[in-house]
């Protein structure tokens, strides 16, 4: 989120979001360094169990009193949308990585996935914080704080031989995400629509420039 208004909830409860947004690092952490295989296995029990506990507060009553009163303050007014029954971003998320790690390269996921906890994170507390100047849906200030971080990450992400292209092609996806992250806002989840996007354009991008360039295989660990 990085919105020119002051969002649906509390500024402190968007800090503890954030926070925890901050601990799905974890998770490109961990797929960079053990088998995909194992890493898919996973990620699909984990996003049953969250299908199973975020929809749970859909139809039952009492478990859906207890999921509020523990992370209630923490929903954003349509995650709390009874009649559209939407799913909460941590859900998302947890979808975002399994259909990401199903159809990316190891070294695309890392990158894609990283810029999403790490850059929408920054794009909701600048943009909410010190956004003033609207641009497309959202603040100027929160998209360029995305396009920054988003850039910092392509730095220190890995890459297939550290050509130098390969920076660019980082940062040309970042530049995606940012728009992308921007324009999503009441059409879609940016869980999902920012690592799709900026894992598709890289992925694009390594074809063109390095069409020779095995992504799967090439000094990646699987």
């Amino acid at each position: 989120m990085n919105h020119i208004d002051n969002g649906t909830i509390h500024y402190r409860d968007e800090l503890v979001r954030k926070l925890i947004h901050l601990f799905s690092l974890s998770i490109p952490i961990i797929y960079y360094f053990i088998p995909s295989s194992t890493s898919i296995t996973i990620l699909i029990c984990l996003t049953i169990f969250a299908l199973i506990v975020d929809g749970g507060r859909f139809v039952s009553k009492s478990f859906a009193k207890v999921f509020y009163k523990t992370f209630g303050f923490l929903l954003r007014k349509h995650e709390l949308d009874n009649e559209k029954k939407n799913l909460t971003g941590a859900t998302y998320v947890l979808i975002s990585a399994l259909i990401c790690a199903l159809i990316f390269p190891k070294v695309i996921f890392v990158t894609a996935f990283t810029i999403l906890i790490i850059s929408d994170t920054m794009a909701a507390l600048i943009g909410r914080k010190f956004g003033k100047r609207k641009f497309l849906r959202k603040s100027f200030e929160g998209t360029l704080s995305f396009f920054i971080s988003a850039s910092i990450v392509v730095v220190f992400t890995p890459k297939l031989g550290n050509f130098p292209m390969e920076y660019v092609i980082g940062f040309i996806a970042a530049f995606v995400g940012a728009i992308v992250e921007n324009i999503s806002y009441g059409y879609a989840d940016d869980n999902l629509t920012i690592p799709i996007s900026v894992g598709l354009t890289m992925w694009v991008l390594y074809l063109i420039i390095f069409p020779n360039l095995d992504l799967v295989l090439q000094n990646v660990p699987r």
